[in-house]
């Protein structure tokens, strides 16, 4: 199993990134003049999720993988945001929920067994469910997240994406 630092610890970073890009699309629609929720609604094709479905999907892939694998049960949260204020403390929320984790949590889940709701009948190990399901998933919406930002305008560049290093001397 990868470790921690490696899963969750990754993904409150990421999610982390995401609240420092709405700050900045804040700044942008401010600058603009215009109502920064109408970036909520916004979509790079007609049949992709709005930006605040894309950081809803984000928030649960990173809520739904950390407690699949750690044998764990999810908060609910209803998707129901309609603005920056509400986007924000459902990141907020799973980013805490996050916290809550520690690398025992993960002992033994490369080889949990994770059923899924649209996968009737079927499972995954926790490793196959990692790289093939939970990673994937959730940069698909990271990324489309920060181009949809991009897209909008809004100045942000590599370093946002990737966020803060762990630099040595």
């Amino acid at each position: 199993m990868h470790a921690y630092a490696h899963t969750v610890a990754q993904w409150k970073k990421m999610l982390q990134n995401v609240e420092r890009w709405l700050d900045k699309a804040e700044e942008h629609a401010k600058k603009k003049n215009f109502e920064p929720n109408v970036l909520l609604q916004m979509r790079l094709a007609p049949d992709q999720y709005p930006l605040v479905r894309q950081i809803q999907a984000a928030c649960d892939a990173a809520k739904f993988g950390a407690a699949r694998l750690s044998g764990k049960e999810a908060p609910s949260h209803p998707d129901t945001e309609q603005s920056f204020d509400e986007i924000r403390a459902r990141v907020g929320k799973v980013v805490s929920y996050l916290e809550t984790f520690a690398a025992k949590d993960f002992e033994g889940a490369g080889e949990r067994k994770i059923a899924l709701p649209f996968l009737e009948g079927k499972h995954l190990l926790g490793d196959d469910y990692l790289v093939e399901m939970v990673v994937p998933n959730l940069f698909f919406h990271l990324t489309t997240t920060y181009a949809i930002l991009r897209h909008a305008g809004v100045d942000l560049g590599k370093r946002d994406f990737i966020g803060g290093l762990t630099l040595q001397e």
